[in-house]
Order: structure tokens, then sequence, then C-alpha cells
């Protein structure tokens, strides 16, 4: 699965804990793969971090807090921090090798100029992607055979077509969350710079009754 961790429109002190819980999170779950970070303006900052597990991290979801006095700002009194994990949707990801399995092929007479006997020649090709229902005609070329390398062309380009806007929608859904952070009722809490876990709310609290 794939999450966020945000520190929203938060100030210093909460892209330090972005940076710090994440490091936190790859000691206590080891296969944890970093996709992409923006990093913050001081060392160790990050204003979001996306990054993978193949387990089911669900249980992080939610706003987690950090305590600790700012070094950053001596002067500041405000020493708890939030943070926000978020899941991220999978993109959903089409496959666009058009492999004989996923396709149907269909003729179809060609109508247009060229003579009494041009309807009589089935010469149009029509491309249905199975797994999808898209279809694709094409009429264009003279020959059946181009017709239907012109259909698969056209077919494939739709399909990479549509696995680029999903990874933009992804891509959007990952900002969108990242200026959502709830305060209060944080899923864990850390402490200290060291950021020491001192609390992880129960699972079965986190479920809706």
């Amino acid at each position: 699965m794939i999450l966020q961790i945000s520190s929203g429109m938060g100030p210093v002190e909460c892209r330090v804990a972005v940076g710090g819980i994440y490091k936190a999170l790859e000691t206590e779950f080891m296969d944890l793969e970093m996709i992409t970070a923006m990093k913050g303006e001081v060392q160790g900052a990050f204003s979001s971090i996306i990054f993978s597990s193949k387990q089911d991290l669900s249980e992080l979801e939610g706003t987690m807090q950090w305590v600790c006095k700012s070094k950053h700002r001596p002067g500041h009194k405000r020493k708890n921090w939030f943070v926000d994990v978020s899941i991220i949707p999978d993109a959903e990801e089409v496959d666009s090798e058009l492999t004989a399995d996923k396709v149907k092929i269909e003729k179809f007479h060609s109508g247009g100029p060229g003579g009494q006997n041009v309807n009589k020649v089935e010469t149009g090709v029509r491309v249905t992607h199975l797994p999808t229902g898209i279809t694709v005609s094409s009429t264009r070329e003279r020959s059946q055979y181009a017709n239907k390398q012109d259909a698969l062309k056209k077919l494939s380009a739709v399909l990479k077509e549509m696995n680029v806007t999903n990874k933009d929608k992804q891509r959007n859904d990952a900002w969108s969350k990242h200026a959502q952070i709830v305060r209060g009722n944080p899923v864990r809490i850390y402490e200290g710079e060291k950021f020491k876990l001192t609390y992880v709310k129960e699972k079965e609290e986190n479920e809706d009754l």
C-alpha cells in the first residue's frame, strides 16, 4: 500500500516531525520504501513523504503528534506538533499490452467511394479491449490487415493515456490530503528529539462501531 506523511501547512517543527516520524517508522516496519519526498528548510525536515509497504499499515492512518520543545524557535512556548498520515489509493494500472486473449477483433463492411463492390469487402476492423470494454474502429486503410494494425495502435494509445490520467489523479489525491490535518485524537504520539513512541491508539478504538 502507498501512504503519505505530511506536515500540511504547519510550521518548520511539523516538517521536522515528518522526517523524524518517518525514520521511526522505518525502524519499526523494515520494508518501507520512500517513493518521493519534499524536503523542508532544515536538515531532516520534510513537508511530505510518500512511501510504500507490502504490509497493511492502515492502522497508521490519521493524525500523529510529536511532543518536543522547538530548538528552531527557542522562545516558542508550543511543544505539540501534528502531522497527517493518509493512505493514497493505488493508481489503477491498465495493461496496455494487447495480447490475443485481451482483445476481440471483428470485421465489418467499410462503406465509402470506390465502386459498386466496395460494400461487399470486409475491410473495416473493430477491436474491443476485453478488460475495459473500450472499442476502437478503423476504416481508413484499404486492407483489413492495415486497418487492424491502425485500430490496435489507436487502442494502445487510449490505454496508455488512461494510465497517465490515473497517475495524475493519484498525485492530485496526494496533494489534496497534504492540506488536511485534524488535530487532536492522535493515533500515535512521539516524544523528544529521538522520537520515542509513547502512545499507540488501540485498534478497536479506531474502528467505526
